[in-house]
Order: structure tokens, then C-alpha cells, then sequence
């Protein structure tokens, strides 16, 4: 195998890797943090305003964990920058 099928699949392995990853973590923690805020709700009503505004940012933040690891899996995959070097490389020789 040249430089570049190794380069070539090394990306899109690890772009899967961090997409598996990068959803698994996020999936979790916005379940227990939905769990947790119905719990809350079930408790104190009174609250819901608070704790529902408090549990969209909270889900906003770790959704952002999730497409941060895919913004990386895409540029792993479309515009990788190691493929550069390599054809640099090659050209040299």
C-alpha cells in the first residue's frame, strides 16, 4: 500500500471512530439530563419556567459536543490536511 491508501483509510476509520464517539457521549448525557429535569418537574412544578430554560441550554451545550465531533470527522474525511504533505512529498520525488 502507497502513503496515500494508508492516509486515505486511517481518515475515514477514525472519522467513524469519532462520530461513534461523538454521538454516543452526547446521546447519554441528554437523556439523563431530560430524566433528571422531568424529575424535577414532577417535584416542583412551580419551577418549570426555570428548570425547562435551564435544560434547553444545558442540551444546547452538550448537542454542541456532538456536531464539534462530526465538524472533525468531515474535515478528517474532505479536507484533510496530511494529504497535502503527502502529495507534496510524492511531487519531490
Amino acid at each position: 500500500m502507497d502513503s496515500m491508501t494508508i492516509i486515505a483509510v486511517a481518515s475515514i476509520v477514525m472519522a467513524g471512530i469519532t462520530t461513534g464517539f461523538g454521538t454516543l457521549g452526547p446521546a447519554l448525557a441528554e437523556g439523563k439530563a431530560v430524566a433528571t429535569a422531568l424529575t424535577s418537574l414532577a417535584q416542583q412544578p412551580d419551577a418549570s419556567a426555570t428548570i425547562t430554560r435551564t435544560l434547553f441550554v444545558g442540551l444546547a451545550m452538550i448537542e454542541s459536543t456532538a456536531i464539534y465531533c462530526f465538524v472533525i470527522s468531515m474535515i478528517l474525511i474532505f479536507a484533510n490536511p496530511f494529504w497535502n504533505y503527502v502529495l507534496a512529498q510524492t511531487a519531490g520525488k
